[in-house]
């Protein structure tokens, strides 16, 4: 028999151990989905094709209550999740999203809630948000060259929405704002230019994403992605770019200052440029999966423990066996190991 081992550490201020994976990865950021629906219908995530008007998303009642997403947070917190993420499908379609950010911001050991967006309905939901206890907000937004935008969006929106969301985010000082662009080879990298001088000054700062194999509908080819380097030099041949230290161990953006002093951009590049050796994220999907992995092919159902009359203590034994034994590195090994059977981006939640 294969003895499971479970490897803590002890937490600098001396609190509760920290659990590690097979890889000694902490356990430190949850991304949770709370709505697999969304009001767009991107190619590389959801396309009207498959997720159609009969399409039968998750019944109310299949979704996690926030009384149990609150329930998670907490034994998450105590095993070291310092950071929540709310997603979806689109999280601001999630009715009382801001009651559950509220009850979230005040878990304790708790530091940072956030939650990404398409940003159309922001505008009229960042005061509340804000009020409630959010830190910031990111907003994906792919183009600002509106046929681009409608294209990569599905038909769906406008980028003066979008760009409307944003600026009330800002008031509301849901700030950083981040923007999260895909680039899509042949699609927009030609509008990416025309973004980064459109938020350069604003303290609003742009990320562009390699376009990634995350599922298996986007019928993803290496050759669709434009490698971040490519990207940077592009950016950096019309504004000079210095390259700036990450903020915290596990930050995914490769960031850049401008040397001018207006701002920082910043680049996710799983494809050419893996960081799986420094992930510590966690996603739950709104029907209560854990996935450790953005490239999973499953999860693990929690919804039925905790419907099932689990204890806290139950729960905490469950979440240390799943990330104890986790040793996921898709992306460091994608040339050797395509995966057919991936979970798709708008259930596990980006």
């Amino acid at each position: 028999m294969t003895e499971k081992i479970i490897t803590m550490v002890q937490r600098k201020d001396g609190d509760a151990a920290d659990l590690l994976d097979r890889r000694n990865r902490p356990l430190r950021d949850l991304r949770i989905s709370v709505m697999d629906r969304c009001n767009f219908r991107c190619p590389y995530c959801m396309p009207e094709d498959k997720y159609h008007k009969d399409f039968e998303f998750l019944k109310s009642s299949e979704r996690l209550s926030f009384e149990e997403i609150l329930r998670l947070a907490h034994v998450f917190s105590g095993l070291g999740v310092r950071k929540l993420r709310l997603t979806g499908g689109e999280p601001l379609l999630r009715p009382g999203i801001a009651d559950l950010v509220g009850d979230l911001s005040r878990v304790p050991g708790i530091e940072d809630v956030a939650l990404t967006t398409n940003g159309i309905l922001l505008a009229q939901h960042a005061a509340a948000l804000k009020a409630a206890g959010l830190s910031r907000v990111t907003v994906s937004l792919d183009s600002l060259d509106e046929e681009v935008f409608l294209k990569m969006s599905g038909g769906r929106g406008s980028v003066g929405q979008v760009l409307e969301g944003i600026a009330a985010a800002l008031t509301a000082g849901l700030t950083p704002i981040k923007i999260n662009a895909v680039v899509k080879r042949g699609e927009n990298e030609h509008t990416v230019v025309d973004l980064v001088e459109r938020f350069r000054g604003t303290g609003v700062i742009v990320r562009f994403i390699e376009y990634m194999d995350v599922g298996t509908i986007n019928h993803w080819q290496r050759s669709d992605c434009v490698p971040s380097r490519e990207l940077l030099a592009l950016i950096a041949s019309r504004w000079p770019l210095t390259a700036a230290k990450a903020n915290y161990h596990g930050e995914v953006a490769e960031r850049y200052k401008f040397d001018d002093g207006a701002g920082e951009v910043g680049f996710i590049s799983s494809v050419s440029e893996p960081f799986c050796g420094s992930c510590t994220r966690a996603r739950l999907s709104s029907d209560g999966q854990l996935f450790t992995c953005l490239f999973a092919s499953r999860g693990m159902d929690l919804r039925n423990p905790l419907r099932s009359g689990a204890s806290d203590e139950e729960l905490r034994a469950l979440l240390s066996g799943v990330w104890g034994a986790r040793e996921d590195r898709y992306s460091e090994l994608r040339a050797s190991q395509r995966k057919d059977d991936k979970v798709e981006m708008y259930y596990i939640g980006g």
